[in-house]
């Protein structure tokens, strides 16, 4: 039954987690600022045919409200993503806004900050997508029955920083949660043998990566436009504009370029080494990391923090380097078939991917960290490499294009195949581990729960004082 209870824990903490984050824009109704009420003068019809209700406050955490319409909101929203509101009842709703609010509230108390400019991005990337759903922010506005974008812009900024304190409450109690080898075998142990998990087929990968070689000409190029870029931001310009319009880092671009980081942040070490060696408003030199040429903007330092924007531009790579790495790739093949070497050994000599090189080619699972895909969870382009390949097989050249359009070539093997099996504590620890660590976590956030109730003002109100909450948000 333990297993069982896990699983029934997991279900349910991911229930809530799929109402956020299907609740639109992720907590737009689970966290609402501290306003006045709101009457709702006509009533709109739910799915389920109920009607929403004369708005008033139903609950207080803390210094915070819930107000009875942010329920049939959280109805609406979830239905206009497509979700379905069948299975959530209003006291499930009411649950998880109450826990949203007790994480914000307590982040206060732990004084977590969320800097301006973190609402600043978080607002720009959330505009641009309600933007590009309904065509025109003055729609957005009106759905939100405010009189004008700056009022909007207000509200919401007030509820994607209640958002923001919530999830780094969050992150707080969870990684703070460790667990030792002997709590994952006594984990184990307590699992009954019927009741033991199967975990499915999976394979160890092993891949070689040529890059083709970007000649003096073109790096210089990429030099001589950024730091054109870099005058021109010392002249006055954005470089938050610079950004969005130049820069070909997906993740940061459509935010100005914008990064929160410390040394622990997982960027590559030139990067780093850059970011901490600036002071406040200054612009780097362009300096290269592994994808391409950066500059970098210092906005604001705190204590072990840094806020800054960056621009990335890669090297245009020619046609001709293109062929001159496919022909140094299929060399190395052909050396692989006729065993005058093996893949292991030419991925440690040959192959330009410093992250698989030392370990003779093998891939790392992003996911779980260690080295197996299971094969229904594998991303798609990589099994559709892998697929087909027999034991000892090595693939044909292929060429790869990553998210920010760097090609390379590849060569891929399977390395080890695994079948669907039932959990062994030896071969299948880490999968193990990671069941142990998510069991300690739902328990440290319920003991979390349990604590921080007794110790918040918290009063719910009405009809609603009759739900059967997850937690004793009734103080009975």
């Amino acid at each position: 039954m333990l297993l069982k209870k896990l699983q029934l824990k997991t279900i349910d903490y991911k229930l809530m987690l799929t109402i956020c984050f299907l609740l639109f824009f992720n907590s737009i109704i689970s966290a609402q600022e501290i306003i006045k009420d709101t009457v709702i003068k006509k009533p709109v019809e739910l799915p389920s045919g109920q009607k929403l209700k004369v708005d008033g406050i139903i609950a207080n955490v803390g210094d915070y409200i819930v107000l009875d319409s942010d329920i049939d909101k959280g109805y609406l929203e979830i239905t206009a993503q497509g979700g379905s509101i069948k299975d959530i009842t209003r006291c499930q709703m009411l649950g998880k806004l109450l826990e949203d609010k007790l994480y914000a509230h307590q982040a206060i108390q732990d004084s977590i900050i969320v800097s301006d400019a973190e609402v600043r991005s978080m607002m720009d990337d959330r505009l641009n997508y309600m933007v590009q759903q309904v065509g025109d922010i003055n729609k957005v506005v009106a759905y939100y029955k405010k009189n004008s974008v700056e009022e909007f812009k207000t509200y919401f900024a007030d509820i994607l920083k209640e958002q923001k304190l919530a999830q780094e409450m969050t992150k707080k109690i969870v990684d703070a949660v460790e667990i030792t080898p002997e709590e994952v075998r006594n984990f184990f142990k307590k699992i009954p043998k019927e009741e033991l998990p199967t975990f499915g087929a999976e394979m160890e990968v092993a891949q070689i990566v040529v890059e083709p070689k970007v000649s003096k000409e073109d790096e210089q190029k990429v030099i001589d436009r950024l730091n054109a870029i870099r005058k021109d931001v010392l002249e006055g310009s954005s470089f938050a504009t610079k950004a969005v319009l130049y820069s070909q880092d997906p993740g940061s671009s459509p935010t100005g370029g914008f990064y929160k980081m410390t040394r622990k942040t997982p960027f590559v070490k030139e990067f780093k080494d850059v970011a901490f060696s600036l002071g406040e408003g200054e612009i780097s030199e362009p300096f290269k990391t592994t994808f391409g040429y950066h500059i970098i903007l210092v906005e604001k330092i705190k204590g072990q923090e840094v806020e800054l924007r960056h621009i990335l531009i890669a090297p245009t790579v020619s046609e001709d380097a293109l062929k001159e790495a496919k022909e140094r790739i299929t060399t190395i093949r052909n050396k692989i078939v006729s065993k005058e070497i093996s893949f292991a050994d030419a991925a440690r000599t040959e192959s330009d991917e410093k992250e698989t090189r030392a370990n003779g080619g093998t891939l790392v699972n992003p996911n779980t960290q260690d080295t197996r895909f299971e094969l229904t969870k594998m991303d798609p382009t990589l099994y559709g490499q892998v697929s087909n390949l027999k034991d000892d097989e090595v693939s044909q050249p292929l060429l790869n294009v990553d998210d920010k359009g760097k090609k390379t070539y590849k060569l891929i093997t399977v390395t080890n195949r695994i079948d669907e099996h039932v959990a062994d504590y030896a071969k299948d620890y880490t999968k193990i581990k990671e069941l142990a660590l998510k069991e300690k976590q739902i328990t440290t956030i319920s003991k979390w729960f349990d604590t921080k109730i007794k110790d918040t003002y918290i009063k719910v109100i009405g009809e609603y004082r009759d739900c059967n909450f997850v937690y004793n948000w009734l103080k009975k």
